[in-house]
C-alpha cells in the first residue's frame, strides 16, 4: 500500500524529492542536526554554568553538609541551590533596617579605598541598572552609522552624558551614550556618544538584538521561529515523498 502524499497548504509548492541514497541521507542528517544542535548546545551551556557555580560555592560548604558525603556520587547543582538560597537570604537581611545599616557601613569602607571605590561604584550601578528593573539603559535598541557612512550597526541605548561631559562635546545638539556589541560575542564592543539626530531608534528588544548579533544576522527577529518550522516541514515532506516513491518502486 502506497503512503499518502502530504497535504500542501494553499500557495505552497511541493518540495523536491531528494534523488539517490546519499541525497536522502543528507536530508536526514541535516534534519537531525537542526533538531539536536540547539538542544545539545543549550544543555552544554547549562551544565557549564551549574558546574562553574558548584566549583565556587562548594569550598564554602562544610563537608558534613555536602551531598557527596552521604551519597556514592556527586550531586550536580547543589552549589547552585546553596547560592540561590544564600542570595535570597542576603536580600532578606538587606531589606530590614539592620541589614541596610551594615550595607551602608560596608559601602562607606569601600568608598575610602581609592582603586576599589571606582570599581565598586561602577559595578554597583551596572548591576542596579540590569537587575533592578528601574533603569531604562540597554532596554532600547537603535541604529547608528558605523563604522563608515552608509554602513549601519545595531546599538543598545544607554543614558545621556553627564553635565561635565555634555559641556565638552562639540556643538549644541544633545548627545546620547550607546553601546555597540561585537559579533558573535555581544559582551564586548564599543561605547561612545552619538548625536541624537544620528540615532535611529527601532522597535526591537535587547534580547532580539543580542540574538541577531550573536548569529551574525542569520537569525532575524520575529521570523526565526517560523523559518525553523518551515525548514523542518520542508525536510520532513521531502523525506516522506522520497519514502513514498521508494515504496512505489518496491
Amino acid at each position: 500500500m502506497n503512503e499518502t502524499t502530504p497535504t500542501l497548504l494553499p500557495g505552497e509548492t511541493p518540495p523536491k524529492a531528494p534523488r539517490g541514497l546519499m541525497a536522502r541521507l543528507r536530508y536526514y542528517f541535516l534534519t537531525g542536526l537542526i533538531v539536536a544542535g540547539p538542544i545539545a548546545i543549550t544543555f552544554y551551556l547549562t551544565w557549564w554554568f551549574v558546574t562553574w557555580v558548584d566549583g565556587i560555592v562548594r569550598p564554602f560548604v562544610p563537608v558534613a553538609y555536602r551531598p557527596e558525603t552521604y551519597l556514592p556520587f556527586g550531586l550536580p547543582g547543589s552549589g547552585l541551590v546553596v547560592a540561590v538560597f544564600a542570595l535570597t537570604f542576603l536580600g532578606f537581611l538587606t531589606a530590614n533596617l539592620i541589614g541596610r545599616t551594615l550595607v551602608d557601613l560596608g559601602e562607606s569602607l569601600l568608598g575610602r579605598m581609592p582603586v576599589v571605590r571606582a570599581i565598586y561604584r561602577g559595578l554597583k550601578q551596572v548591576f542596579e541598572t540590569l537587575f533592578s528593573g528601574k533603569g531604562s539603559s540597554f532596554r532600547k535598541v537603535g541604529l547608528v552609522e558605523f563604522p563608515s557612512p552608509g554602513m549601519w550597526s545595531i546599538v543598545l541605548i544607554s543614558q545621556e552624558p553627564s553635565i561635565e561631559i555634555a559641556n565638552k562635546l562639540p556643538g549644541k545638539e544633545p548627545f546620547i551614550s550607546v553601546f555597540l556589541p561585537c559579533a558573535p560575542n555581544p559582551t564586548t564592543g564599543f561605547f561612545f556618544y552619538v548625536p541624537k539626530s544620528k540615532l535611529i531608534e527601532i522597535d526591537m528588544n535587547a534580547e532580539d538584538a543580542a540574538t541577531l548579533i550573536m548569529s551574525a544576522g542569520v537569525v532575524q527577529p520575529g521570523g526565526d521561529h517560523q523559518k525553523k518550522v518551515n525548514a523542518l516541514a520542508e525536510m520532513t515532506n521531502a523525506a516522506r515523498v522520497a519514502n513514498s516513491q521508494t515504496t512505489e518502486k518496491v
